[in-house]
């Protein structure tokens, strides 16, 4: 397997060429859980305007282009363009790209002290703002400590423990895998045959990622948009081949 790639088996039902469902590890469920701490403007800079479904990415245009004549002085328009994101959050796969202000969070307290200690009241994503309790320059850089965890020996990080196999349906509904699971999904889809069914393993790097982040905004069945290649039969290849436009004068 490829460096920073996670790799997802699927069970296809060839007949229709349609994914029943994934077989995954913690890796990739972990990714999929990640995408929901993504700000909009995040996934709008991700996806590109011109592959936004709907009206966010005009919106994000707009932002983008209009004239700083007419922001507000105090506002920054790269809190909304460029978020502040964790798209590679702890021991999650890197399937996406890394924005820049995705890479290192950085927080300022003022930089006067009063006995031999800091204000402290305030802090500040901006090096150069000022602290509204003392007036000082909040330049210095915080320490930003986290709670000690009760048991960080059995702590994996991410989302999900690694122990188990989750099953990722079309949709992207997730759940922990089971025979039984398996057997009433086959009798939900209808399977008589488990002929017809196909086990395909692929592997996962940064541009299926960016399409699966994609097709989640845009469709019921996300899996087998990404992962199945659609054939165009004979007869609409001929006719698309053999199609003469006629023009009217």
């Amino acid at each position: 397997m490829a460096e920073n790639t996670v790799s997802l088996k699927l069970l296809v039902e060839s007949t229709s060429q349609r994914v029943l469902f994934a077989e995954a590890g913690k890796d990739f469920v972990d990714f999929l859980f990640n995408i929901l701490s993504f700000p909009v403007g995040t996934v709008i800079w991700l996806l590109k305007k011109q592959e936004m479904v709907g009206c966010l990415g005009n919106l994000y245009d707009s932002l983008e282009t209009m004239n700083d004549t007419y922001i507000q002085p105090t506002a920054n328009k790269d809190t909304l363009l460029k978020p502040i994101a964790s798209i590679n959050a702890a021991n999650v796969p890197p399937l996406l790209p890394t924005t820049a202000s995705s890479k290192s969070i950085e927080i300022y307290m003022c930089d006067q002290s009063y006995y031999n200690q800091r204000c402290g009241l305030y802090v500040s994503y901006d090096s150069k703002s000022i602290c509204p309790s003392c007036n000082g320059v909040m330049k210095e850089i915080a320490t930003v400590v986290n709670p000690e965890k009760k048991d960080s020996s059995t702590d994996e990080g991410g989302y999900v423990k690694g122990v188990i196999t989750y099953m990722i349906m079309d949709d992207l509904f997730v759940r922990p895998m089971s025979a039984i699971s398996c057997i009433t999904l086959l009798n939900r889809f209808n399977i008589k045959d488990v002929g017809v069914l196909e086990e395909k393993t692929t592997d996962i790097g940064v541009n299926e990622g960016v399409k699966l982040l994609k097709a989640s905004l845009q469709s019921k069945t996300v899996l087998t948009d990404v992962f199945i290649e659609k054939k165009v039969s004979e007869t609409d290849a001929s006719n698309s081949a053999g199609e003469v436009h006629s023009i009217e004068i």
